[in-house]
């Protein structure tokens, strides 16, 4: 009987219906599908992450789609502010109801099939996406990922995962391809999710650990469907995942508008999803991280993604309606599969029989047991089948079973023929160069001072006789013999630097900058993050921090236990660059033997690639006039004529969502993590579209970015570099951002920069922000007002007037920063998060109010509310003087 039931074979992952209907149906629904979103020009020059940045007239308003070429854009849009109904995009089409095309029933969903939206949808509801009328048919929320991610290179690729991980989304996993026969394994775009979780020792005490999701070995489990179900396999892991009766929408789900519509290039889509532990018992569902997997469509459609899904999980939960000969064909080519299988049936009436047959000859073919065979029916109570589902899976994970990465999955997929999306020849020279830096870094502090030769004590003398010799424009005059003398020890530090040779390291640093190809430096700095961070020692962490950390915050740089980064290498092409022009300057050697002249347009070319450049140094909290001053000089050429400047920076205390907030606002990659703050501060280049760039009044908006201030006494050299700080940042600025967690955390640093700028006659314009960046969400409260501000401010404002020696009394902050009430504003942000983390998602609160500030931000940009617009030249000269 088993010869006769054994003919189904799989061979290389396709069956015979594919081999049939592949290329002449498939092929021209991803066409269709791309032509009908606007994406088919992206097809060879994919989608890049500055094109998606870019800031146009659509920035400015919380607009609706009204084609279907809008809806690529408006997920973009959604996406970049963290908003979590991304995926409920709708478009507002006022059309007569009659309009509306007839749906395709043979191609509806497998979660369609005994579902009618008439019981959800009201017939004469015109802004319901699923009545949209388009040429052909409406548009299912991952046909619309699947081909955004079919259209965007890896870099895009991977911001979209990471801001999808953000809002708490299943993230894809195996990206089908149907237009060229292949699917892609995206190893490469999940690198860069970055967790925290609580991790329990066997014995003794737990910690939070934190690490990329594709490195942990966890148990696996996997969802899918044969046939038809009537059971939905997103619901169930919903809840599974859900805490309580708080149920997250993770998986998308047939109960979600748009849930019912045709997927049309979709079906094949493996999604993924972790449970990661908090730490506290009443909310932890399982006791360690586990991941769980979704595969959209039947499984003998797509028995190439079901073969990887059996050989990489620890149980695999089968749902179907209907087992009979066909099925059990299918299953009994797995019989030598070595995991655990699990039914989920709602059996058709009048199939019992049938379904019992064929299911009792599977049972001992897949070494299954009686209890691995689960009914669920409508009368089935819900919360209690959720629960069995728990117990069967943590049953699993506490017996031995198999544990595996996302890494060790790409090894499995790799070997059934699928695509690695980080197998590309670009990545991997990339990735071979930076394990060539790494493998020199045997202890990161002596590979600091070996290797980074010109970050020791001479650069920390040099840093602060440039400051003495060049003082800003409001501080005291100074006689000249000193300043004569601090020259000369300046000439002789820079000449001791100048004597040393670039390290190895540093060399091939180099070389990987200097690489003539876009993507080989992109995926090189991205490794390089990576590798380093792999190399710092663990530090206490709290499980919020992680889930924005786009990249890790460094602690003091004036620490030499602080992790290494890019910022070092970058830091020291910056001083090589520094002690050569010093010498060029003091006639010590020619401009035509100079060797590091080239460094400052290699540093331009990763600003332009949206990577954070250091403009203060965070060692010593100066600005590296002569880097800086070449980096902005070859910036201006870069761009041409479109060079026109808008300075946005943030100041405030440490872990009051700085970092977080531009993030947010812009999509940038500021570090991020309130435990440790970096010094400093970093620049980045945001691009107003040609278009639109007119009616703003500017070609781009240099977002900067600085390390917390201190509250503590307006006493002590780091208080005065925190001032210095401020005072520049401020004055650069069209707009500073000062960000708040309460009023009497104004740090002192402000008021006095406040008060030197006014000896420059420049008034900054500033927005003060409060956040609540707790864990959980804190009772609204009335948000403190100007009132407020003044009276918290005022004691500090006498001690700032008297230190600063101003004649005449006091100003408060209030009365400096509210003299012109049109372009000031007091902004209140709710909390961060919705729920406890790690499992949290940005509430949409904090979203909505991110992008009414930047819409406010941009319209008095337009309106001409904030300080004169610069180009790259005033911006030089406004560093020089300040």
């Amino acid at each position: 009987m088993e010869g006769d039931d054994c003919g189904f074979h799989y061979g290389d992952g396709t069956n015979e219906h594919q081999d049939n209907d592949f290329p002449t149906v498939e092929r021209s629904r991803l066409q269709e599908m791309l032509s009908l979103l606007g994406l088919e020009a992206y097809q060879g020059q994919k989608l890049s992450l500055q094109d998606s940045l870019q800031i146009s007239f659509d920035s400015m308003k919380n607009w609706a789609p009204q084609v279907p070429k809008d809806l690529p854009w408006h997920f973009l849009r959604k996406l970049q502010v963290l908003n979590a109904e991304a995926r409920n995009t709708t478009m507002v089409l006022d059309v007569p109801a009659d309009a509306r095309p007839a749906e395709k029933e043979s191609q509806m969903e497998e979660e369609m099939i005994y579902w009618d939206p008439a019981e959800d949808i009201a017939t004469d509801d015109i802004y319901s996406f699923s009545e949209l009328p388009t040429p052909d048919t409406p548009v299912n929320p991952l046909d619309l990922l699947c081909a955004l991610m079919l259209s965007s290179d890896s870099f895009l690729q991977q911001e979209l995962i990471l801001r999808m991980a953000l809002c708490q989304f299943a993230l894809p996993l195996v990206l089908p391809d149907s237009e060229n026969h292949s699917h892609t394994f995206l190893l490469w775009a999940l690198r860069s999710v970055v967790r925290t979780w609580w991790s329990q020792a066997p014995r003794g005490s737990g910690s939070f650990r934190e690490d990329s999701v594709v490195l942990p070995r966890v148990p696996t489990f996997t969802f899918v469907r044969m046939d038809v179900s009537s059971n939905s396999k997103s619901q169930l892991l919903n809840a599974i995942l859900s805490p309580g009766r708080r149920q997250w929408d993770c998986f998308w789900h047939r109960d979600l508008s748009l849930g019912t519509n045709p997927r049309e290039i979709a079906d094949g889509l493996v999604e993924i999803s972790w449970f990661f532990p908090s730490g506290k018992e009443d909310m932890d569902m399982f006791l360690e991280p586990m991941a769980f997997l979704n595969l959209r469509g039947d499984i003998g459609s797509h028995w190439l993604q079901f073969k990887l899904l059996t050989e990489i999980s620890s149980a695999v939960f089968i749902l179907t309606d209907n087992i009979s000969k066909k099925e059990y064909k299918l299953l009994y080519s797995m019989k030598e599969s070595s995991t655990k299988f699990y039914f989920i049936l709602s059996p058709y009436r009048g199939k019992r029989n049938t379904n019992l047959r064929f299911l009792n000859r599977l049972i001992p073919v897949l070494r299954m047991e009686h209890s691995h065979v689960l009914v669920k029916v409508s009368s089935t109570d819900s919360e209690g089948f959720v629960r069995r589902l728990r117990a069967i899976v943590g049953g699993v994970a506490r017996a031995p079973c198999r544990r595996v990465s996302v890494e060790d999955m790409a090894h499995v997929a790799r070997k059934l023929g699928l695509r690695v999306d980080e197998d590309c020849e670009e990545c991997q020279k990339a990735k071979a160069r930076m394990e060539r830096i790494t493998r020199r870094i045997k202890d990161v502090d002596a590979f600091r001072k070996d290797e980074l030769r010109l970050q020791g004590e001479p650069w920390r003398k040099a840093a602060q006789a440039e400051k003495e010799c060049c003082p800003p424009a409001w501080a005291l005059d100074t006689p000249e013999r000193p300043r004569a003398e601090m020259r000369r020890r300046v000439l002789e530090l820079r000449m001791q630097q100048s004597g040393q040779e670039p390290a190895v390291a540093v060399q091939e640093f180099v070389a990987g900058l200097s690489s003539p190809s876009t993507g080989e430096r992109q995926f090189f700095l991205r490794w390089m993050e990576w590798g380093l961070a792999r190399l710092s020692p663990p530090r206490p962490r709290q499980p919020s921090e992680s889930l924005l950390a786009l990249r890790p915050k460094l602690c003091g740089a004036a620490d030499l236990s602080e992790p290494l980064g890019v910022e070092h290498f970058l830091r020291e092409m910056g001083q090589f660059y520094e002690a050569e022009s010093c010498m060029v300057e003091a006639g010590r050697l020619p401009a035509t033997q100079r060797r590091f002249a080239h460094f400052p347009g290699l540093a331009v070319e990763l600003l332009l690639a949206g990577l954070p450049l250091e403009l203060v140094d965070g060692g010593t909290l100066s600005v590296p006039i002569r880097w800086v001053t070449g980096l902005l000089k070859e910036l201006h050429v870069r761009l041409d004529r479109r060079s026109r400047l808008v300075v946005l920076s943030t100041l405030g205390m440490p872990g009051t969502g700085k970092s977080t907030l531009l993030n947010t606002m812009f999509g940038l990659r500021f570090a991020t993590g309130k435990s440790c703050s970096s010094r400093g501060a970093f620049m980045q280049l945001v691009t107003v579209a040609e278009g639109f760039s007119q009616d703003l009044g500017c070609d781009h908006i240099l977002a900067i970015d600085s390390g917390g201030l201190i509250r503590g006494t307006s006493a002590g050299d780091r208080f005065e570099l925190e001032v210095s700080l401020a005072t520049l940042l401020m004055g650069l600025s069209n707009v500073t951002v000062v960000s708040l967690a309460e009023t009497r955390d104004i740090p002192p640093a402000i008021l006095h920069a406040f008060l030197r700028l006014e000896k420059t006659g420049h008034v900054p314009n500033c927005q003060f922000v409060y956040q609540n960046l707790r864990d959980a969400p804190a009772p609204s409260s009335r948000p403190p007002d100007r009132r407020q501000l003044q009276d918290s401010s005022g004691d500090l404002s006498r001690a700032a007037t008297q230190m600063e020696k101003r004649v005449g009394g006091f100003r408060t902050l209030a009365g400096l920063a509210f003299c012109d009430p049109e372009r000031q504003h007091i902004w209140h942000i709710p909390s961060l998060w919705h729920g406890n983390p790690p499992m949290a998602a940005v509430s949409l609160a904090y979203s909505e109010a991110i992008f009414e500030l930047k819409r406010c931000l941009l319209e008095n940009i337009r309106n001409g509310l904030s300080n004169q617009n610069k180009n790259i030249q005033q911006l030089i000269e406004l560093l020089r003087r300040l």
